[in-house]
């Protein structure tokens, strides 16, 4: 999966990638080089903490849609891999849609029922991302007796919710949100224990690159 943050504030490439020409440039050249999946984000995630102080702030829809809608129209033309767009809300995930987009990876398991809905309407296969409280405070729930179940049961009923919406089974992927609301020892036993994740039934997307956790273990 080729990740293309179209955002000022990502902890990795904020700001590279705002101008619409490079944009799409990374993209293809993403592609070229073997990503058989783009997944596009025009809000950041990063979490609050002592190593990216407080955090990512809020994108309206508008400047989201703004952000996103054009790149997504340019790969669209230019790539026939699918296109995946990270996004938490309903609006932006329809505007997205209807510019191109092929999936929807929604870091907050469908805490909108709007995006719910526009994931049914569309028919479009989604990723539930496990995520505990709101993006500024979620460092401090990083609290689990056994991650490995809990993390499970918490997938599982976004995985119902998404059903209830009228969302397929077969068209739902998890991600166990490594670093979000996790410490190392979570992230570690949740990559070891990812066979107990995939009993749920979805595929799985592990998104482990570029963590802070990797360079702490291996200095």
């Amino acid at each position: 999966m080729g990740i293309l943050n179209l955002t000022p504030d990502s902890f990795s490439d904020g700001g590279r990638y705002l101008d619409l020409e490079k944009a799409v440039a990374h993209g293809v050249a993403m592609v070229a080089a073997g990503a058989d999946l783009l997944d596009l984000g025009a809000e950041s995630t990063r979490p609050a903490g002592t190593t990216y102080g407080r955090g990512a702030l809020e994108v309206t829809p508008d400047e989201e849609i703004r952000r996103l809608v054009p790149v997504v129209e340019r790969l669209r033309a230019a790539v026939s891999v699918p296109i995946s767009v990270d996004t938490r809300k309903g609006v932006v995930a329809r505007a997205a849609l209807a510019a191109g987009a092929d999936l929807i990876n929604d870091v907050t398991g469908l805490s909108d029922p709007d995006l719910g809905e526009a994931v049914a309407t569309a028919r479009v296969p989604v990723v539930l991302m496990h995520l505990r409280g709101t993006l500024p405070d979620i460092q401090h729930l990083a609290r689990y007796d056994d991650v490995v179940s809990e993390v499970r049961s918490e997938l599982e009923s976004a995985l119902h919710r998404a059903e209830c919406f009228g969302i397929s089974r077969r068209r739902i992927v998890l991600d166990p949100g490594i670093g979000f609301a996790k410490g190392n020892t979570h992230n570690l036993v949740l990559i070891r224990r990812l066979p107990t994740l995939a009993s749920l039934g979805c595929p799985l997307l592990v998104g482990a690159s570029r963590k802070r956790f990797i360079g702490e273990i291996t200095g």
